[in-house]
């Protein structure tokens, strides 16, 4: 196996209130290691011994390391990218916690609020002061719902473009929101009125920690930057993507981005722009930018949405909307007499794991007819949930994967009803962001959205299935990621969970016992193991 373990795609802070591993340790870590040498691996990590890094090390982020950036070159951002380091390289200590660290308030008052030193990062503070991003009032971080093109406040941006899609946000239509270029994530924390989930992404950069902030109020974020590589999603992930001044360059390198977004959005839907070069006559002045220059970048955006065959839906103010084709019937036939649309004739449209983009455009699946939906119905939010996905109805020729599929959810409900026994404060939004370190389905996640709280379903990218396309279509979100050997794993553990935060493992007894010695050895934490379900023992380790 790769190494996730530098946690390309999160910030660096202590960020997750409770981290499930769920069956990671039956599926990678049983079958990967212990079934094959345990005894071997067994005694070889409890010789291992870690100490705490040093203080400066609070906000380390092995891929994002700025020292490490210098390296790369600058072109097309590829500095921002992930750059993990080799195996020699890697950081063998513990993260430690920052100083004068504080539980995070509870949600959903952390929408609205942080502590400073959680998050000691004053300088978007000044850096976006006039655009009323984020406030600190004494010890705490308030978040008012600025922004670059929220004026009004965001709340305002949202109602605006409400009355520009065709259908309204309430409708249920749109559940899974892609917000590019996110900064303190205020866009996705307004979605969330209209039960949407967001995956807000922006890059490391000069802003300081803004994910870090998303992720600080509990809103589902992580580190990301259109580059070189594809995005961590499957195709046909998003009901809409957007961007609000997101600084990306959409109409250099033939249109590679804006071609990066028709890939991961679904059938119907849409994509938003705000922001330069939209609606230039009136704001041009305002953007302190030639019209001639706007109207031009205008135009080749333009040009390229016909390409990929999206309608132009709606612009007004200083906001336009297009809404992607249901199939591609319609644009194959235009592209007989018209300009060809591009598109690709290889590589998987699902792989999202360091796959170089391409200027193409993937083809949707298979119709018979013009009004019907490439890869299938999805119900409105929350139908959807419950419903088996088109990925599981459609893509597999035999009945296995839909009884795999059913078995699989009635399991996490019933499990997840033991976890809501065991943590008791579950219900009360102490815990917030949840990871499922293998996702499978997502019925952990499914099963989890009664209580308060996020899931970062996690599939990682070289599974046997990958799931990760279902998991979207059930109206939850996650990425792939690469794990490596058991000590990376559970010290990348201990960096990203906050303190007071809660582990959980599932295994077979005699897995789970071995799990733990090596966890009280390397990182001295202190599990206890209590009953699952069947032959299967579950270990628990709430942080001090």
């Amino acid at each position: 196996m790769m190494m996730m373990i530098m946690m390309p795609n999160y910030p660096c802070l202590k960020i997750f209130s409770i981290l499930f591993l769920a069956s990671l340790f039956y599926i990678l870590i049983a079958s990967s290691f212990f079934t094959s040498s345990p005894d071997h691996l067994h005694q070889h990590y409890l010789q291992t011994h870690f100490e705490l890094c040093p203080s400066n090390y609070t906000n380390h982020c092995p891929c994002q390391d700025p020292r490490r950036q210098k390296r790369f070159p600058k072109a097309k951002g590829f500095r921002k990218e992930r750059h993990c380091p080799k195996t020699g390289e890697r950081l063998r200590c513990l993260v430690p916690t920052p100083r004068g660290y504080k539980t995070p308030f509870p949600w959903p008052q952390s929408k609205d609020t942080a502590w400073f030193s959680n998050v000691p990062f004053p300088k978007l503070v000044e850096y976006k002061k006039s655009q009323n991003w984020v406030r600190l009032e004494g010890e705490r971080f308030v978040f008012p719902g600025g922004g670059t093109s929220f004026p009004e406040g965001v709340k305002a941006y949202v109602a605006a473009l409400n009355r520009l899609l065709t259908v309204p946000l309430e409708s249920g239509d749109v559940r899974t929101v892609l917000d590019v270029g996110c900064g303190v994530a205020s866009f996705g924390a307004s979605l969330m009125d209209y039960d949407i989930l967001t995956m807000s992404v922006a890059p490391s950069d000069e802003h300081d920690a803004q994910v870090q902030f998303a992720l600080e109020r509990g809103l589902p974020a992580m580190l990301g930057v259109l580059s070189t590589h594809r995005l961590t999603f499957p195709s046909r992930s998003f009901d809409m993507a957007h961007c609000s001044r997101c600084l990306v360059p959409w109409t250099a390198y033939d249109g590679l981005y804006l071609r990066e977004i028709d890939r991961v959005l679904r059938p119907g839907g849409f994509w938003v722009l705000s922001g330069p070069p939209i609606n230039w006559r009136v704001n041009y002045n305002a953007w302190e930018t030639e019209p001639q220059v706007l109207e031009k970048e205008q135009n080749v955006l333009e040009d390229l949405a016909m390409q990929l065959c999206w309608e132009k839906v709606a612009e007004r103010d200083n906001i336009a909307v297009w809404q992607k084709p249901i199939n591609h019937i319609s644009c194959i036939q235009k592209s007989k007499t018209w300009r060809s649309p591009k598109f690709c004739n290889s590589s998987d449209p699902d792989a999202g794991w360091y796959t170089k983009m391409t200027a193409c455009m993937f083809p949707l699946p298979d119709v018979k007819d013009v009004h019907d939906i490439s890869g299938g119905v999805l119900e409105k939010w929350p139908m959807r949930l419950d419903t088996v996905p088109p990925r599981v109805r459609n893509e597999n020729t035999d009945d296995l994967t839909l009884k795999t599929y059913i078995e699989d959810n009635r399991t996490w409900k019933r499990t997840v009803s033991n976890y809501g026994v065991i943590l008791k404060s579950l219900s009360s939004g102490t815990y917030r962001n949840v990871m499922d370190m293998n996702a499978g389905f997502g019925g952990f996640a499914a099963a989890m959205v009664k209580y308060p709280v996020w899931v970062m379903n996690v599939v990682p990218f070289d599974a046997k299935s990958n799931n990760l396309g279902i998991i979207y279509e059930r109206g939850l979100i996650g990425t792939y990621m690469d794990w490596c050997d058991i000590a990376d794993i559970v010290l990348e553990i201990h960096r990203i969970l906050r303190p007071k935060g809660t582990v959980i493992i599932r295994d077979k007894e005699d897995v789970i016992l071995k799990v733990k010695e090596i966890t009280d050895k390397i990182i001295r934490w202190k599990g206890v193991v209590v009953a699952g379900d069947d032959s299967e023992k579950i270990m628990i380790i709430n942080m001090e």
